[in-house]
């Protein structure tokens, strides 16, 4: 069973996309080169994509990427946060 991978507080205000490059299945958004990059804060793991490969979690340079498992406490409301940004 596939568990999500959510990305959390750390990439607020930093965006780096090296994430965004190895993702096998193209669930971390927005890339560079859409239009809501500049709007938002910070990018976002669709949970209904993600295969849980993990290999977005090596490349994040400021560790703000977690598995649901491994999830601290504090940062469960990114859960929600990653979810409501595909909803729209």
């Amino acid at each position: 069973m596939c568990v999500p991978h959510y990305i959390t507080e750390a990439c607020i205000g930093v965006k780096d996309s090296s994430c965004v490059d190895v993702c096998p299945v193209d669930c971390i958004h927005p890339r560079k080169d859409e239009p809501d990059f500049a709007k938002v804060e910070m990018l976002f793991i669709n949970p209904d994509t993600c295969i849980d490969c993990g290999l977005c979690i090596d490349e994040c340079p400021v560790d703000a990427i977690f598995n649901e498992d491994d999830l601290p406490d504090h940062l469960a409301p990114f859960i929600e946060k990653n979810a409501a940004y595909y909803r729209k």
